[in-house]
């Protein structure tokens, strides 16, 4: 079979990243018909239009999609095209799984989580008013009728909404994704404590759902103090399940416990679309130096892999994954213990070693 994928090499290192992880798939033996789409910073200097409808088209036609880094500029131009694409696909749950290999420099030596983030809703929904505008103007002078709020004038102002609809299916999405993968625990995260009426709802409806999955272990916890855990004790967790702030905060952190986000994966799925993605930023400082780090975006085409239940060579690249990073020879500079080593390897010479691994097994 024959697996048609839309590819976004991104900005940046983009383009080099994606093609070490295009080859290392190929290698696998599994045949992809691979759609080149651009999107991002650099087609929006060319197009005016960071996101394409072509790239949407693509992605539609084919249900599959992976995609490096894209820049999203800082506080001004356009908004993050990776959000965008969340909106537009509906793909509301965004799966990082933290896995430790063995030889990546880590104050731990064993971990194993995954995190399961609703990516439509909450501050990242896009509800904002400017300050000094009109409509934030009005909005506040409605809040003080409300409830009597103060709110200062010259305040920015986002909205937070949290829904029983979206909050069900991404807790649905934590469970069903526990039970898939052999796991035992589903931790809901939130600040109920503070955020009664939004928090507190993602709270109430994970407990209900939790009823309808017994042979899954359920807990919640606050924010803060989840994250004071997954430092000192990361072992006692598994899957975790967020509301969209907290979710991209503790995914990063997760990520930081296992060697950082060179090692991190992700995706975002929704009922119809998958579109796996390197997290890490696009390093446009290194563009055409054959230098940065493609294992992030290997390992989210190892996700691709298993989702679509090609799990032989799945299995087959995390082996070689795992022994790569345990010799430590074939990495690049950001995994030796001196990043000025100069046996650093550069981001297609890891692709090498890694099918050269693959056709050893």
């Amino acid at each position: 079979m024959t697996y048609s994928v839309t590819l976004i090499p991104g900005d940046g290192t983009g383009p080099e990243i994606a093609e070490a992880m295009r080859r290392v798939l190929d290698a696998t033996g599994v045949e992809f018909d691979w759609h080149i789409q651009n999107a991002g910073a650099e087609v929006a200097e060319k197009t005016g239009e960071p996101l394409p409808e072509s790239v949407l088209d693509s992605i539609r036609e084919n249900k599959l999609a992976i995609k490096g880094p894209l820049t999203t500029p800082v506080g001004t131009g356009f908004r993050s095209v990776t959000v965008a694409m969340r909106k537009e696909l509906d793909l509301y749950a965004c799966l990082r799984p933290c896995k430790m290999y063995k030889g990546v420099r880590s104050f731990y030596d064993e971990i194993d989580l995954v995190i399961v983030r609703e990516n439509t809703e909450d501050l990242y929904a896009g509800i904002e008013f400017e300050r000094g505008s009109q409509a934030a103007s009005d909005l506040i002078g409605h809040l003080s009728s409300l409830n009597g709020s103060v709110i200062p004038s010259d305040s920015g102002i986002s909205i937070k909404p949290i829904s029983v609809e979206a909050t069900d299916r991404i807790v649905r999405f934590a469970f069903d994704y526990a039970l898939a993968n052999g796991r035992k625990k589903v931790t809901a995260v939130h600040k109920a404590n503070i955020m009664k009426f939004s928090d507190g709802l993602f709270l109430e409806v994970a407990r209900d759902v939790a009823r309808d999955y017994p042979e899954v272990e359920f807990e919640d916890r606050i924010v803060d103090n989840m994250c004071m855990q997954l430092v000192q004790k990361p072992e006692l967790y598994d899957v975790m399940v967020l509301p969209n702030l907290y979710g991209d905060i503790v995914s990063d952190l997760c990520a930081g416990l296992i060697g950082g986000l060179g090692v991190a994966p992700g995706a975002n799925i929704g009922d119809d679309f998958a579109v796996f993605e390197a997290t890490h930023g696009s390093a446009p400082r290194y563009t055409g130096m054959n230098k940065v780090n493609p294992l992030a975006m290997i390992l989210s085409g190892l996700m691709m892999l298993r989702h679509i239940g090609e799990t032989t060579a799945a299995d087959m690249l995390d082996s070689a994954i795992a022994r790569l990073i345990e010799a430590g020879d074939s990495v690049t500079y950001d995994m030796k213990p001196n990043r000025d080593d100069p046996t650093a390897v550069g981001t297609s010479d890891v692709a090498d070693a890694l099918i050269r691994l693959m056709h050893d097994a």
